[in-house]
C-alpha cells in the first residue's frame, strides 16, 4: 500500500525549535512505522519561503532575502539529519517547480470565476500573515491566542478566492467524514468556525514584491498561504507527475493546532475548486509549553537551541520525550528538568538497564552464548501473550495518529519484562545444578524481549535497532514489524554482549552554565537568618587503618530491585538489591527516613563483602551507606548510570 504524510512547511525566518521538531518527529515515526508495515511510503516537508515577515527579519539582519533564507533553510535540513528524520523530500516554495504550479492554479481559479479582482480593506497581522476583519480583533490587535500583537491596516488592490462559494460543500463533506479532522476538538472547532460563515480570501498582495508573481497580473504577488497549501501538491509533480499519480490524495496531513484552519478550510476548498481528492486526515497536534503555560515559540524568545539538546542528550533521546510528552488533544509540557527525569527514568532506569542486565547475565552464566529454549512455564506464556496485546494497541494507537499512546503500550511491555527478570530470579536459578533447563528458558526468554523491543522502538528510536542488533550478534535483518508478536526466532548458539549502556543516566548539573552555576553557589552560600551557628557534636575519628586494610573493603554501586519494612521493627527495611547479576538481600536501619517507594530503583552504595548476619531472622547480605546527623539520615545514592556491580573506590 502507499502511505503519503507531510508536514506543514516551516516559516525560515529563524532557527527551527522545539516545536517544529515534535512536528516533524512525530510524522517521521508513522513515516518509520509504515515502511516496516511494508508500505510504499512518501514522507515530505520543507520550507515556507514566501512571506512578508521573511522580508522584514532579512532586513533587520541587514541582508538580502534570499541569502537570509538559503542560511536558516540549512539549519533546517541540519536539524533533520541531527534527528534522523527521514524524509523522502524536501520543497522550497521559491523552488521552480512549486511555482509553476501555483501559477497554474491561480490561472485556473481566476479563469473559472472563482478568483476576482477587488479592494482590500482591512487589518493584517504580519507574524501571522492574516488578514482580520476589524470586528474579529481583540481590543485591536490580533486575535491568535498565540500572537496578539498589532495589526496594520492595510488598503489595496487584490484578488480575492470565494470561499463563500464552497462553504456548504465543505461542511457537508466533514459531517460525512467523521476522521477527515482529528482529533475530534480540532473538528469540533472548524465546524463552529465555518459554521459562523466564511468570507472570502485576499489571495494577492501588491505592497511588496517578495513571491510568486500572479502570471497575468505580474505587480501582484500570490498570498502566502494559497502559496504556501499547493506545496504538497506541487512536490508529487501535480498535474502529470508519477508521484502525484501514486500518492495522492495525502494520508496524512500534520501540523499544529495554530493553523488547522488553514489546512481544514482553504486547502479542501482550493482543491474542491480545482477538482482533486481531499487528503484523508488533517491532524493538528497541540502544542509544546513551557512550564508556566506559555507556547515554546521564536517569538516569545523562549526557545532553547534544538541542537544544544542533541547533542549533550541524544537524538533518540529527544525524540522519545518529544513524542511520549504530546497527549492527543493536550498540549504537553517543556522544561529540560521535565526531559532528564523522563529519560533516566524511562530510558535508563527501564529499557536499558533491562538489556544490560539480561545481557550481563547471559554472559555471566552462558559465556555469553544464547541457550536453547525450553520448557515454557505460566511468566513466558504471560509475555507471549502480553506482546501480542501491545503489538496490537500500538498498531491502533499510530493508525490513529497518537505516538504518546503507542509509547505507553511498549513501556507497558518493557516494566513486563523487567518484572519478569525479578520473578524468575535466574542468579538463584544458577546456583541449582537440577534448574539448568530453567535458566536457559529464562535467558533465552531475556533476549528474545529484547529483539522485541528493539523491534517496537523502532520507528520511535531509529538510531537504536542497530545498536541492539549489534548486542545480539546480529544485523538490523531482524528488525521485522511482523515478529514482534512472535517467539522463538532468534537461535540458540548466537553470542551476545553487554556492551555499554544504551542511556547512560543524566546528572544535571554537569550541564549548568557559569551563570546558572553562579546561582546556585549563591543560594548555597547565602547567609542565614541567625549568625550564630549551632555548636555540632560529632562522633570522634577512629583510630588509623592502612591502605591494605582499606583495600580489603570491597564497596559497589546496586540498585534496589524491591523494598518493604521489617514486621514489628520501626527502623528495619528489607532491600533487594541487584549487584552485578546477583540480587542480595539487605536489611538497613533506614525504615525512619525512607518509605519503600523512595529507595526502589535508587543505585546506591553497598559493602559487598561483609560477612552475612542474621537480623530478625532476616540473613542481610551486605551494607548500604548512610550518612547521619543527629536526627537526619542520608542514603548515599550514585545519581550517574552506573551498572549495579560497578567498584566504588
Amino acid at each position: 500500500m502507499k502511505y503519503y504524510i507531510t508536514t506543514p512547511i516551516f516559516y525560515p525566518n529563524s532557527s527551527p525549535h522545539i516545536g517544529t521538531a515534535y512536528t516533524t518527529v512525530a510524522a517521521d515515526a508513522l513515516a518509520r512505522y509504515h515502511r516496516l508495515q511494508g508500505d510504499q511510503v512518501y514522507f515530505l516537508t520543507g520550507t515556507d519561503e514566501n512571506a512578508q515577515k521573511i522580508v522584514r527579519t532579512a532586513e533587520a539582519n541587514n541582508t538580502d532575502t534570499k541569502s537570509y533564507v538559503d542560511g536558516v533553510v540549512e539549519r533546517f535540513k541540519d536539524l533533520w539529519r541531527a534527528l534522523d528524520i527521514s524524509n523522502d523530500d524536501f520543497i522550497r516554495t521559491t523552488e521552480e517547480r512549486h511555482q509553476k504550479v501555483v501559477q497554474q492554479i491561480f490561472t485556473k481559479l481566476y479563469e473559472q470565476g472563482d478568483i476576482y479582482k477587488s479592494e482590500y480593506s482591512g487589518w493584517y497581522c504580519t507574524p501571522c500573515e492574516t488578514f482580520w476583519m476589524e470586528n474579529k480583533l481583540n481590543e485591536g490587535k490580533c486575535p491568535n491566542a498565540d500572537c496578539g500583537r498589532d495589526v496594520e491596516l492595510l488598503k489595496e488592490e487584490s484578488y480575492f478566492f470565494r470561499l463563500s462559494k464552497y462553504q456548504g460543500a465543505l461542511l457537508d463533506y466533514i459531517n460525512t467524514h467523521s476522521d477527515f479532522i482529528q482529533p475530534v476538538s480540532r473538528r469540533n472547532e472548524m465546524v463552529k468556525f465555518i459554521e459562523g460563515g466564511l468570507e472570502d480570501l485576499c489571495v494577492s498582495r501588491t505592497t511588496f514584491q517578495w513571491g510568486i508573481k500572479v502570471p497575468f497580473d505580474p505587480k501582484h504577488v500570490v498570498y502566502v498561504w494559497l502559496d504556501a497549501l499547493i506545496n504538497y501538491i506541487s512536490a508529487l509533480g501535480y498535474p502529470d507527475g508519477e508521484n502525484y499519480k501514486n500518492y495522492w490524495p495525502a494520508d496524512v496531513h500534520i501540523m499544529g493546532k495554530d493553523i488547522v484552519r488553514f489546512h481544514a478550510i482553504i486547502w479542501p476548498i482550493i482543491l474542491m475548486a480545482i477538482d482533486v481528492p481531499l487528503p484523508k486526515v488533517i491532524y493538528g497536534h497541540g502544542w509544546y509549553l513551557t512550564k508556566d503555560g506559555g507556547k515554546i515559540s521564536k517569538s516569545r524568545g523562549n526557545v532553547q537551541d534544538s541542537f544544544a539538546l542533541i547533542q549533550r542528550y541524544g537524538s533518540d533521546a529527544i525524540r522519545y520525550f518529544l513524542l511520549r510528552e504530546m497527549q492527543v488533544g493536550t498540549d504537553g509540557t517543556y522544561s529540560e528538568d521535565n526531559v532528564v527525569e523522563r529519560l533516566n527514568s524511562d530510558l535508563a532506569n527501564d529499557f536499558g538497564n533491562f538489556i544490560s542486565r539480561s545481557l550481563a547475565m547471559v554472559v555471566k552464566f552462558r559465556d555469553g552464548i544464547v541457550p536453547p529454549l525450553g520448557q515454557e512455564q505460566a511468566l513466558e506464556l504471560e509475555l507471549k501473550a502480553l506482546s501480542t496485546e501491545v503489538k496490537k494497541a500500538v498498531d491502533k494507537n499510530l493508525r490513529k495518529c497518537d505516538p504518546a499512546s503507542a509509547l505507553e503500550e511498549i513501556w507497558r511491555f518493557v516494566a513486563r519484562c523487567n518484572k519478569y527478570v525479578d520473578e524468575t530470579a535466574p542468579w538463584s536459578l544458577a546456583k541449582q545444578e537440577d534448574q539448568r533447563e530453567r535458566l536457559d528458558t529464562v535467558l533465552y526468554t531475556f533476549v528474545e524481549c529484547i529483539r522485541i523491543m528493539a523491534i517496537l522502538t523502532a520507528p520511535f528510536m531509529p538510531g537504536l535497532p542497530s545498536k541492539i542488533c549489534g548486542l545480539l550478534g546480529k544485523d538490523e535483518r531482524l528488525i521485522k514489524w511482523e515478529e514482534a508478536d512472535q517467539w522463538g526466532i532468534l537461535e540458540e548458539g548466537i553470542k551476545v554482549q553487554k556492551g555499554e549502556p544504551l542511556f547512560p543516566r543524566i546528572d544535571m548539573t554537569e550541564y549548568l552554565t557559569p551563570e546558572e552555576t553562579k546561582t546556585v553557589d549563591e543560594k548555597q552560600n547565602a547567609p542565614t537568618e541567625s549568625l550564630e551557628m549551632p555548636v555540632l557534636e560529632f562522633e570522634p575519628i577512629k583510630e588509623e587503618i592502612s591502605i591494605d586494610e582499606f583495600a580489603k573493603i570491597d564497596l559497589r554501586v546496586g540498585k534496589v530491585i524491591s523494598a518493604e519494612k521489617v514486621e514489628k521493627t520501626d527502623k528495619l527495611m528489607k532491600l533487594e538489591v541487584e549487584i552485578a547479576g546477583e540480587v542480595r538481600t539487605i536489611v538497613s536501619g533506614i525504615a525512619k527516613h525512607y518509605s519503600a517507594e523512595d529507595l526502589i530503583n535508587q543505585y546506591v552504595v553497598v559493602v559487598a563483602n561483609l560477612k552475612p548476619t542474621k537480623l530478625r531472622g532476616i540473613t542481610s547480605q551486605g551494607m548500604i551507606l548512610a550518612a547521619s546527623q543527629g536526627e537526619v539520615l542520608e542514603v548515599l545514592t550514585v545519581n550517574k548510570r552506573l551498572p549495579g556491580g560497578a567498584r566504588v573506590k
